[in-house]
């Protein structure tokens, strides 16, 4: 019962997939699978599973897929456990005991379909830990506070609502919360993840912006909301660029508002 599959996508970046998959291992309750779903133009992720000694629970693929979204839904199918989380390579669990603590969290809570927590990352030049609980109705406020990599999710859900859309190259995410809006939620206050910054949602942070209102406006429509919400990120996003504006987050920081 709640046995957990992990699922790692990578792309040319095998430091970062051996950080990640350090961080599986050290787990003091182990994942029944851990999936690596490798869709690298080298052969030096292929060779390093292939030829280095892994735990049993390691599988992978080694082939090309059609980008992000294709490549989660790859390893969901391949999932045969009940919870399943996507930790990208490059992202570390938030302490050894994360997959104890989630297994007993779900444990407790058997009708709960998918469940979210904090995450550490890099804003304003601050190391912050940030996580607010999932609230439908501030869907317009995007990926803000709920972090893909915090989540867990059943396997059920993702039977029901679908897979990734390969209709969106950074937004795909969104666009999954906005579809297990209406599953069994919890938020498990506690620091799940150490998200890598590098990846391309942080890169073309305007670009997701971009994404995120097309996601929306495909769920429930034009909303006046949605768009003061994205003007005011796009505002703190280039703010947070100069050094004023960092020193602004730092004060904020000190303050206990980096959530917010």
């Amino acid at each position: 019962m709640n046995g957990i599959s992990v699922i790692t996508i990578c792309f040319n970046n095998l430091a970062d997939l051996q950080k990640t998959c350090q961080s599986v291992d050290k787990q003091t309750r182990q994942p029944e699978e851990h999936w690596v779903i490798n869709g690298s133009t080298t052969d030096e992720i292929a060779k390093w599973l292939e030829q280095t000694p892994q735990p049993v629970y390691r599988k992978w693929i080694n082939e090309r897929d059609k980008g992000i979204a294709d490549a989660f839904n790859k390893g969901i199918n391949k999932a045969t456990m009940d919870i399943i989380h996507l930790l990208n390579s490059g992202d570390i669990y938030g302490g050894d005991d994360i997959l104890e603590t989630v297994q007993a969290f779900f444990q407790s809570h058997p009708s709960v379909q998918w469940i979210s927590g904090n995450i550490q990352l890099i804003r304003g030049g601050e190391q912050v830990v940030v996580g607010k609980a999932f609230e439908k109705s501030k869907l317009y406020r995007g990926m803000r506070s709920i972090s893909h990599p915090t989540w867990f999710v059943k396997r059920e859900a993702y039977r029901r609502v679908g897979g990734y859309s390969s209709d969106y190259k950074i937004a795909m995410d969104y666009d999954m919360m906005c579809r297990l809006a209406h599953e069994s939620y919890l938020y498990l206050p506690k620091t799940i993840a150490i998200f890598d910054d590098t990846g391309i949602s942080s890169l073309q942070y305007v670009r997701s912006l971009e994404e995120s209102k097309k996601v929306y406006t495909r769920h429930f429509g034009t909303s006046l909301k949605l768009i003061l919400w994205q003007w005011r990120l796009t505002i703190l996003h280039h703010l947070l660029q100069s050094s004023f504006g960092q020193w602004l987050f730092r004060l904020k920081k000190k303050m206990g508002l980096e959530n917010w």
